[in-house]
């Protein structure tokens, strides 16, 4: 049983499109970033960097204590690892998914994230910042626009956790700017995705955890964006 700490962004659908697909048992704990419930004592012994998602996988594999983990880069390779799924085990086609899973992590995701925040989230518009993100946005579109001009999916013919990683920042696409039509191989790639049924179940189990915005009041703004080293 893998405990899920989670909540609806991006990074979280992740981890439960990961579960989906491949069929192992978990139970969600919900962590209401608006609320500041990731600061808690409990969810922080598990994530020293208040983030989600978190997991505890209560059965490691080979035994053993409880792990856990934080980071969702690191949670998707260690649970592809638990069950040799979704990641090659040859180091040619390995070293293809971490490469793209490692893109989307220090790449796709942080730009991406910038573009949310200045686009829609700062209380001040500034003309430079919001362009800045909306065009590496779009540069990073075209990366895997390319990409996927000659394969299936970004670390070849099958499916992995890079597209997993890749899938749920290029979901708010229109928030961010883009238009698919301008990246048809993305496109291709991006619907071919939303159909599985792993995906559908995972953000169907989304709306029956949150439907509001994480960001949503003044006070949610100073919680998410306030917050300093102490």
């Amino acid at each position: 049983m893998i405990d899920l700490y989670y909540w609806t962004t991006p990074n979280g659908h992740k981890i439960t499109m990961f579960l989906e697909e491949a069929g192992l048992p978990y139970r969600i704990h919900p962590v209401n970033i608006g609320k500041g419930e990731q600061f808690t004592p409990d969810f922080l012994a598990i994530a020293p960097n208040n983030r989600i998602p978190a997991i505890v996988d209560n059965e490691p594999k080979g035994g053993g204590a409880p792990i856990p983990l934080f980071e969702s880069g690191a949670i998707l390779l260690y649970l592809a690892d638990k069950i040799d799924r979704f990641v090659p085990s040859d180091p040619h086609g390995r070293a293809e998914v971490l490469q793209w899973l490692f893109w989307q992590m220090g790449g796709l995701g942080p730009m991406a994230g910038q573009n949310h925040h200045f686009s829609g989230y700062a209380p001040e518009k500034i003309p430079y910042a919001i362009d800045r993100y909306v065009r590496e946005t779009r540069r990073l579109y075209g990366v895997m626009d390319k990409r996927l001009a000659d394969r299936p999916f970004l670390a070849g013919d099958s499916y992995s956790i890079a597209d997993m990683a890749c899938y749920p920042w290029v979901v708010p696409y229109e928030r961010q700017g883009q238009d698919l039509a301008d990246t048809p191989n993305l496109k291709r790639w991006f619907d071919a995705i939303a159909e599985r049924a792993g995906t559908r179940r995972a953000y169907a189990l989304a709306e029956t955890i949150n439907i509001v915005p994480s960001v949503n009041d003044e006070e949610s703004r100073k919680i998410l964006f306030g917050q300093g080293a102490r």
